[in-house]
């Protein structure tokens, strides 16, 4: 690692860290010529994700715009904050597991649905609602009804 005062060409490792998720390590450098400290940090890239929409566009994941339409469907139930944390790594979790990095937004519907129905109904029926994007009252009545 170059230094990034002299530019010498060779700095030494003076002390290391990993970061509390351990997704990141900190590293610490001197350089011998002008004897002067800097901060490096070392991480693993990522490819970004893409998301299929219906209409065949793709956008890059988004968390927090998944975390806001959690949010909207779970006002007024039980579900907290924390839970929707757990949903939103949990979904990270598997679509980083997958081979590809284009996902299509049915199977995150999909996997963020199975999830909620574990948690609170009334929020699953919501976010049903939207995601399978129900059209009538029949629609709505069947997936009631697979619920009970």
């Amino acid at each position: 690692m170059h230094c990034v005062f002299c530019q010498h060409a060779d700095t030494e490792v003076i002390e290391t860290r990993l970061s509390e998720d351990g997704a990141i390590i900190r590293r610490r450098r001197l350089c011998p010529k002008c004897q002067k400290r800097f901060t490096t940090y070392e991480r693993v890239e990522e490819l970004p994700i893409l998301v299929i929409k219906r209409d065949g566009r793709r956008e890059r994941f988004n968390r927090d715009k998944l975390r806001n339409g959690l949010l909207k469907s779970c006002e007024k139930t039980n579900v907290t904050a924390d839970d929707i944390e757990k949903i939103i790594n949990y979904l990270e979790k598997e679509i980083k597991n997958m081979e590809d990095t284009e996902i299509e937004s049915k199977l995150i519907g999909d996997l963020i649905a199975k999830q909620l129905k574990k948690i609170d109904k009334i929020a699953y029926i919501r976010f049903a609602s939207v995601f399978r994007r129900f059209v009538d009252v029949e629609d709505f009545g069947k997936e009631v009804k697979k619920l009970l």
